[in-house]
């Protein structure tokens, strides 16, 4: 379980995140939802670690866990898959997913058979250069990365971002499979409200840096969500 109290971040002088506090379930998808610019992507780059935080307190599992550094949060259990996928255009796919050896000790440096299972594609493509794949390619490839490092904590930034219908289908399942393996909790920034409503089972809506509505997916109706994430 992700806990995070009173969490503060600024860009040099602007203050972006303004004691924000919530909780995401192991077993559960938590979804941020709220308009462009309050925030969302950068509570994920403050959970990651990407970009540190300016106050408040962090805990996965019980343990507090300061301020430490992206690679060390990784090694902890904190999986990001960030806003434009991130990876590494000049080398394979296979070289690509291998990055994520990095957190896991070296008796564990291999691709399990789950990643080629619920993304066939990558198998297929092992040889080829992550840039020449397409975006949904591409986003399969973070997700799979991500997956491999054996997360806790999975945190996924827009992943249905300019991603063609049948591959957001596939990322759907995905993410529910994930959610229904019980051993980690998600947490999902997303725009596509039909896809962000059917994951959820808890929703963080955000507005101008601050929470402004949180909630189990049974506390709160359709009609309140769509109304709190298009003011």
């Amino acid at each position: 379980m992700l806990k995070i109290d009173n969490l503060t971040l600024h860009y040099g002088s602007s203050q972006i995140l303004n004691g924000v506090s919530l909780e995401a379930q192991t077993g559960k998808v938590t979804c941020v939802m709220g308009t462009n610019g309050v925030g969302k992507t950068s509570l994920l780059k403050a959970i990651s670690g990407t970009h540190v935080r300016s106050g408040g307190t962090m805990e996965l599992d019980g343990e507090d866990l300061g301020r430490l550094p992206a690679h060390l949060l990784a090694k902890k259990g904190i999986g990001y898959v960030p806003q434009g996928r991130m990876i590494f255009p000049l080398l394979t796919v296979q070289e690509n997913m291998e990055t994520a050896y990095a957190c896991l000790p070296r008796s564990e440096h291999v691709i399990p058979d789950e990643i080629y299972e619920l993304f066939p594609i990558l198998k297929e493509f092992l040889h080829r250069r992550g840039g020449d794949l397409s975006g949904g390619q591409q986003q399969q490839l973070a997700i799979a990365r991500a997956m491999i490092t054996k997360p806790k904590l999975l945190l996924l930034d827009e992943p249905t971002e300019g991603i063609q219908p049948n591959i957001i289908q596939q990322i759907g399942r995905v993410i529910e499979y994930l959610r229904d393996q019980g051993n980690m909790a998600i947490v999902l920034v997303e725009q596509y409200f039909d896809f962000a409503y059917g994951l959820a089972d808890d929703f963080v809506v955000m507005r101008r840096g601050s929470v402004l509505k949180s909630g189990a997916k049974s506390e709160v109706t359709r009609d309140e969500l769509v109304e709190a994430v298009s003011v």
